[in-house]
């Protein structure tokens, strides 16, 4: 069966169409500035990239580029819509209601709408890329599959915050979760990999990217992460601050005169790296360039960064009692060899024993960066949440 895979964000839509049995990529693309002019990207497997621009005034216009993309007599992969099967999307916050991945029905939809509030920036889009597919599609099974719901495992211990009970009884007031597709998948290929059971393993994920998350998974199932209420908790990251004390925003809105929202753009989109290395850039190769030439700043974000994963690394070895295997996945954690080292300088004590040969250089490959011997294995495992989605949907649908 194949499975059209799309993310869909506020101005752009990633997709990928997927054979779910062999689970051969067959084209792969992305439409941007939806909304603004549009652009598409295309490229089937063996095949040219294309990239045109189309004017894309809503989703439902961009979905049509996709399909024709997709069924062109000359660049297509598939004759007709027939030939897919179902479609899998990517749905970032499914509060409480979804522990696992569901067909899309207009119940599900008012669901996946409640919880518009707390991912404002994501789940409309999701919910758009859903009914322009279905008004494209008519009959064709839509799957949704929750950054949130591998998180759903946690214990009441993990996920509780320190604040009036009541606020989670009335408003749901809880850590989440995100990047669940990611930590699952990764953490499945890793018990693979190491060929022992998924259900016998303690790894910790390692999710390092624009956003970054990690997740401490006992006997295959997640039970905690860095991710809160909403992506802004935990690790600092590409323009979020992670964790800070709550009291700084009382104190930097008096100082800079800003409301709520001021702060929480500020927050949101001028903190983590980018904040640290003086608005230099939240991207870690213009961040690496700028070390090695000598700027402080960039240093600065690049320790802080890593130091503050090798923290978390720390906290959920003790939530588990013991850590198995770690695994680095994501666009910084598959491709910053710098990153990796700093933060399993920190782990002699679990008894990593580093291979920095190894590791050095190494880029988007599947790999062990940990001596023969070594206690706890270390693992650069890149991630593939298309696949995963993919898989989810097959197995729904079936």
């Amino acid at each position: 069966m194949n499975v059209l895979v799309i993310n869909c964000g506020s101005s752009s839509l990633k997709f990928q169409l997927i054979n779910a049995e062999t689970e051969d990529v067959l084209a792969k693309g992305i439409c941007e500035r939806i909304g603004i002019d549009g652009r598409l990207t295309y490229q089937p497997t063996g095949g040219e990239k294309e990239k045109s621009d189309k004017a894309m005034p809503t989703h439902t216009e961009a979905i049509q580029y996709v399909i024709d993309a997709l069924t062109n007599a000359e660049t297509g992969v598939v004759k007709s819509l027939d030939e897919i099967g179902a479609v899998g999307h990517r749905v970032v916050h499914g509060g409480e209601r979804f522990a696992s991945s569901v067909v899309i029905t207009e119940d599900v939809k008012k669901a996946i709408e409640e919880c518009n509030e707390l991912a404002p920036l994501h789940n409309p889009a999701n919910l758009i890329g859903i009914e322009a597919c279905e008004k494209l599609m008519p009959g064709t099974p839509m799957v949704a599959v929750f950054d949130t719901a591998f998180h759903q495992t946690m214990p009441e211990k993990a996920y509780m915050y320190g604040l009036p009970y009541e606020y989670y009884e009335k408003y749901k007031v809880r850590r989440y979760g995100f990047h669940g597709t990611s930590h699952s998948y990764v953490s499945k290929k890793a018990a693979e990999v190491i060929e022992r059971p998924y259900d016998q393993l303690k790894t910790i994920v390692c999710h390092l990217g624009n956003g970054s998350s990690v997740t401490a998974v006992m006997n295959g199932k997640s039970v905690d992460t860095s991710m809160g209420l909403t992506p802004l908790e935990g690790l600092v990251m590409g323009t979020r601050s992670g964790d800070i004390d709550p009291a700084i925003m009382e104190f930097i809105a008096g100082k800079e005169n800003l409301d709520i929202e001021g702060v929480m753009n500020v927050l949101n989109k001028k903190s983590g790296v980018f904040g640290l290395s003086g608005e230099l850039s939240s991207d870690f190769r213009d961040l690496t360039d700028a070390m090695n030439n000598g700027d402080k700043k960039a240093k600065i974000a690049m320790d802080v960064f890593s130091y503050r994963v090798a923290k978390y690394i720390g906290s959920y070895a003790a939530a588990m009692n013991g850590v198995d295997d770690i695994v680095f996945t994501a666009g910084i954690g598959e491709n910053d060899d710098y990153v990796r080292e700093q933060v399993c300088s920190y782990l002699d004590y679990l008894g990593v024993d580093f291979d920095k040969e190894v590791n050095k250089g190494l880029r988007g490959t599947q790999k062990e960066l940990t001596k023969p011997g070594s206690k706890v294995r270390v693992f650069v495992i890149p991630t593939n949440e298309e696949l995963a989605i993919a898989r989810e949907t097959l197995a729904l649908v079936k």
